[in-house]
């Protein structure tokens, strides 16, 4: 029973996913589309394998993820990938993470089709890590596809406090003082100084798991964007889910601030 109705689906889906892309306006696809790849140990837990496992699993579907934003139209997409929190995990699981995060950076790099930046606190990760990313930043620096901000050692109060922090510096350089910034200082300064600076703000948050929080994630980009989230855990999200998501952004009526 359970292998025909896997035939079935192998059947159907490919139509079902094919209607979907099809009826997708193309003048209401998003932007910018930030992910939370969430459920990688859950899923590792559920098929019987170590955390180490469901992290592999994760990261051999970021690929097919951005070739589907790249196939609608998408610009920009953001990964969190680690945040600052998970740096204070054991050892034990944190190297082996992070060796993964570099692995897949790495074969990103190679395939020379998305530009890579890296978003969040470089300095609190190792060395080589952080060596790593800055080297697949560089590496594809003059790639002209779609940016792919990799969010690794991520935060979103950090990433507003290391704003402010810059904005202070720059402004302390120049001579300004405290009293002249604090009656010209408005949010455009402080978006300026954002690790995604330049960028359009995220259109669609993805989050998979279940799961229904920000959870820290592109705290002050996200005042505007659309959530979706999806019950699948990431190495389990399909490309149907993702045109789901895309659907539901391009159905919904977007009210800026209200």
């Amino acid at each position: 029973m359970v292998d025909w109705k896997r035939g079935v689906r192998r059947v159907l889906y490919p139509a079902y996913e094919a209607r979907l892309s099809r009826k997708l306006p193309a003048d209401r696809i998003p932007r910018h589309v930030g992910v939370m790849l969430d459920g990688n140990r859950r899923w590792a837990r559920a098929v019987g394998r170590d955390s180490a496992a469901g992290h592999r699993a994760g990261a051999a579907n970021i690929e097919p993820l951005l070739a589907w934003c790249e196939e609608v139209g998408v610009q920009v997409v953001t990964l969190w990938l680690l945040s600052t929190d998970n740096l204070n995990r054991p050892p034990r699981e944190l190297e082996p993470l992070l060796e993964i995060i570099e692995e897949v950076v790495d074969a990103l790099a190679v395939a020379g089709r998305w530009r890579l930046h890296p978003v969040g606190a470089l300095d609190l990760l190792p060395d080589p890590t952080a060596a790593r990313l800055k080297s697949a930043a560089e590496r594809t620096r003059d790639v002209e596809g779609m940016i792919v901000n990799i969010a690794v050692g991520y935060g979103g109060r950090r990433e507003i406090a290391d704003a402010v922090r810059a904005l202070l510096a720059e402004h302390a350089e120049r001579g300004t003082s405290l009293e002249e910034l604090a009656t010209t200082l408005d949010v455009e300064h402080i978006a300026e100084h954002l690790y995604t600076k330049g960028q359009p703000d995220p259109d669609l948050v993805i989050r998979t798991s279940g799961e229904q929080r920000l959870g820290g994630f592109l705290l002050w980009q996200s005042a505007h964007s659309e959530f979706y989230f999806c019950e699948a855990y990431w190495p389990d999200f399909r490309r149907v889910d993702f045109l789901r998501a895309v659907r539901a952004y391009a159905e919904r009526e977007r009210r800026f601030g209200a």
